[in-house]
């Protein structure tokens, strides 16, 4: 990915193709640039759109399933709230004192070089994105039928067909524009707080009224198995997992000294008050059977609960999932784009749509791996499988963050983080990680030999900048012609 050539050869045709000249004809155009377009309200709906997504509706049968009881269930609910908020802290003050967008791969490539960030990005193409997107699109798919399928089950391949149909449309939008893409996020953002209201109230209500059955014994210890707990912890951190995105789209933040520590922390305290008393509306409701044996929690609850109007329910469900696949892929894309920049990836995907002003190769990079898993996978294997590579990379990160305290003293921190934080933080990821070896070796086993394969990826792709010339001039002409397709040219800095 020999970037110098590259740079010349598209700014030769940046010149040259009138489509993608900067100032054709004597007028001159805007600036090419994404520019400052994430305020605190977009920033917090960014966070909260993500995080409240399909883990709410999928997340609490695999918690109560592993952690064996109601109890339980509710203090690893808690657990992970308090342990996300940790890690988004910590996040905030790496997205205060690095102020370059793209999250982990970032950080990564600031406190331990190019090799460790290659890794990480290498297992986020191969393996972490495409299977945390095919989740929120299988969640999607199944919610969305729900109501035209009542009372029969949906069949599987209506539901991959729907959550294709989904992930296609969220690919359109953000490529489009990332004004309406920002704004699309807001409005699905109201629409989760408005479904996950519909739970917690009724729910609670039950519970004042008296119907506190479903938690006698709640601490029952007969069926904890303390292997097990890791895949608990599993899938509560994937019901929390958003509160770093915002770190990854730095560049386009207004004021990010005060907005990203904000945004984060106003978002953490409504997720796990929401979190948590959605999880008691529901045991005020369904049994532990009930709830084990459903497939789409919400529909059960609402169907037991609200009558004619549970076929509303999964609708906004529905709409609560596509707000995730919005808000992911919006800054998973700049994750893409930097690491473009940085030349780990070829140079057509840190650049800019001409007119829209959006990373639309880095938007589509992602697209064929996750039609993939998402025909290929089931919701909750492709959870387990994931888990394992994203919270190693996430406690290496915060490790990162200690690691960048005594190297680095002088970067200025406006947002700093007591030490015990990121420690405890980064000490759970790897004991989660290392636990769950034991718990599911099968799928952990797959992701770690998946991202030892990025050792011998950096050396072919990235370390050897000796081409033959005919694989060179083969490499630059691809990149010219998908810059000419998409109408792609590099950021004016």
């Amino acid at each position: 990915m020999n970037r110098k050539s590259s740079t010349e050869d598209s700014g030769a045709d940046a010149n040259e193709h009138p489509m993608l000249s900067n100032e054709p004809m004597g007028e001159k155009e805007k600036k090419v640039e994404l520019g400052k377009k994430v305020t605190l309200l977009s920033g917090i709906s960014v966070i909260v759109g993500t995080i409240i997504g399909a883990g709410i509706f999928i997340s609490p049968k695999g918690i109560l399933k592993h952690s064996g009881s109601v109890g339980m269930s509710l203090i690893v609910w808690i657990a992970c709230g308090v342990l996300s908020l940790f890690g988004a802290l910590s996040y905030a003050e790496l997205g205060t004192c690095i102020k370059k967008s793209g999250g982990h791969y970032t950080y990564l490539l600031e406190a331990f070089g190019p090799h460790v960030a290659f890794i990480k990005l290498w297992t986020d193409l191969t393996a972490i994105r495409p299977a945390g997107m095919a989740v929120i699109c299988l969640a999607f798919g199944q919610y969305i039928l729900e109501p035209l399928f009542m009372p029969c089950d949906v069949p599987p391949i209506a539901i991959k067909l729907a959550a294709a149909i989904g992930l296609t449309s969220v690919m359109y939008t953000n490529s489009m524009s990332v004004r309406w893409t920002a704004r699309i996020q807001i409005f699905f953002t109201l629409c989760k707080l408005v479904v996950i209201t519909t739970i917690i109230v009724p729910g609670v209500y039950q519970f004042f009224k008296g119907e506190t059955h479903n938690f006698k014994k709640a601490f029952q210890l007969d069926n904890i198995q303390v292997s097990t707990l890791p895949l608990a912890f599993y899938s509560g951190m994937y019901a929390y997992a958003g509160w770093f995105y915002l770190n990854f789209v730095t560049e386009e933040i207004d004021n990010p000294e005060r907005t990203v520590p904000l945004a984060i922390c106003s978002s953490m305290a409504i997720v796990t008050t929401c979190y948590v008393l959605v999880n008691v509306a529901y045991y005020t409701v369904m049994s532990v059977e009930e709830l084990l044996a459903s497939d789409a929690v919400a529909v059960t609850f609402s169907k037991k609960l609200m009558g004619d109007f549970s076929l509303a329910v999964p609708i906004f469900v529905a709409m609560s999932c596509y707000g995730s696949m919005n808000g992911s892929l919006l800054v998973l894309s700049r994750t893409f784009l930097v690491a473009s920049r940085e030349g780990q990836l070829p140079e057509v995907y840190s650049m800019i749509h001409i007119r829209r002003n959006t990373p639309i190769a880095a938007v589509l990079i992602l697209y064929p791996m996750t039609m993939l898993q998402l025909f290929l996978g089931d919701i909750y294997s492709l959870l387990n499988f994931m888990s394992f590579l994203r919270w190693l990379s996430i406690g290496v990160v915060v490790l990162g963050l200690i690691y960048l305290r005594y190297t680095r003293p002088d970067l200025p921190r406006t947002f700093k983080v007591p030490i015990f934080i990121p420690v405890v933080f980064s000490l759970t990821c790897f004991f989660m990680v290392f636990l769950s070896l034991y718990s599911d070796p099968l799928n952990t086993g797959i992701g770690f030999a998946i991202s030892l394969t990025g050792i011998p990826a950096y050396y072919i792709f990235v370390h050897f900048h000796r081409r033959p010339k005919w694989l060179q001039r083969a490499l630059d002409s691809i990149n010219r012609s998908l810059q000419i397709l998409l109408e792609v040219v590099p950021t004016e800095q």
